[in-house]
């Protein structure tokens, strides 16, 4: 069966930057489920795994734009050095947890200096090409339930309510 509207596929993955740093994988866990055509994956993968058959495997780099998006430089924000943590050396790199309009957002230090500190709301991969490297294990009809919702239903079934 190959992967199409209202099939549900569960793959493999590892995702690495350009610079073949792994960002992510699924490897050693259980594969990742999705609903092929509603969104729960970056459009760029799941526009790369239609077709595709379980037992496949394949290389896919998906474009910023197909991805996380382009980094935005307006969300670049200089932010007072008392709204963070005392005590602790705060250095380029680093992740906070945030509250965004629409919930927790992570942000990243671009840079430190002695009274500010300038954060990046970008999502981390914005503006960044991903490199996939998949393995399709499963293909199969998503039950009415599924398409209904919107997502897959595990082993044993999701009850809402």
């Amino acid at each position: 069966m190959q992967i199409a509207e209202r099939t549900v596929a569960s793959f493999h993955y590892t995702l690495t930057s350009p610079d073949g740093q792994v960002i992510d994988s699924s490897r050693g866990r259980e594969p990742l489920p999705y609903l092929h055509g509603v969104g729960q994956i970056v459009p760029g993968l799941e526009k790369a795994m239609a077709g595709r058959m379980a037992g496949d495997t394949f290389q896919v780099v998906v474009p910023p734009a197909e991805g996380y998006g382009e980094s935005n430089p307006e969300m670049l924000q200089a932010v007072p050095r008392a709204a963070f943590p005392q005590g602790i050396e705060i250095q380029p790199g680093m992740q906070f947890e945030a509250q965004g309009p629409m919930g927790p957002i992570t942000v990243v230090v671009r840079e430190v200096a002695e009274d500010s500190i300038t954060i990046d709301a970008n999502h981390p991969l914005a503006g960044m090409p991903l490199h996939f490297d998949i393995e399709i294990v499963e293909v199969r009809e998503a039950t009415v339930e599924e398409v209904l919702h919107g997502h897959v239903h595990g082993p044993g079934g999701h009850h809402h309510g």
